[in-house]
């Protein structure tokens, strides 16, 4: 069975901080960026393909909770997870933790409308509902 869950690391570079030294919160957005990138990856699609295909994903909500701070040179771990439950759109879930996995650092999710090339809304194509339905 298809894993709709992928792990990828970061790591924190000094442009992430802020002036007290720990992680500007808006990079967390940033990351689950990169996570769902790479989960689309892990999927055997990039998100250059959906785009091919005449198809976009825009940001339709966001939320993030923050639980523990991260510093510069940490090594995080993003971990993906597509909500197979949603219908209309996609809605992913993120946890970016800690290099050892102990420490949560923090939990979200976002949620994308699907678009055509015109802007108008619409359902999920086959291939991304393939995806969701893990027939990939």
């Amino acid at each position: 069975m298809l894993m709709l869950s992928h792990k990828t690391t970061h790591r924190v570079r000094y442009s992430d901080t802020d002036k007290m030294g720990f992680v500007y919160h808006a990079n967390y957005f940033r990351w689950f960026e990169i996570g769902r990138s790479e989960l689309f990856r892990h999927l055997g699609l990039s998100y250059k393909e959906i785009e091919a295909h005449g198809f976009f994903l825009p940001l339709s909500e966001a939320h993030c909770k923050f639980s523990n701070p991260s510093q510069y040179d940490d090594l995080l771990i993003i971990e993906t997870t597509l909500d197979t439950n949603v219908k209309a759109g996609m809605k992913f879930d993120y946890h970016a933790y800690s290099e050892d996995e102990k420490t949560t650092l923090a939990t979200g999710y976002t949620k994308h409308a699907c678009v055509d090339r015109s802007g108008r809304l619409v359902r999920p194509p086959e291939f991304l509902k393939m995806i969701k339905d893990g027939k990939n």
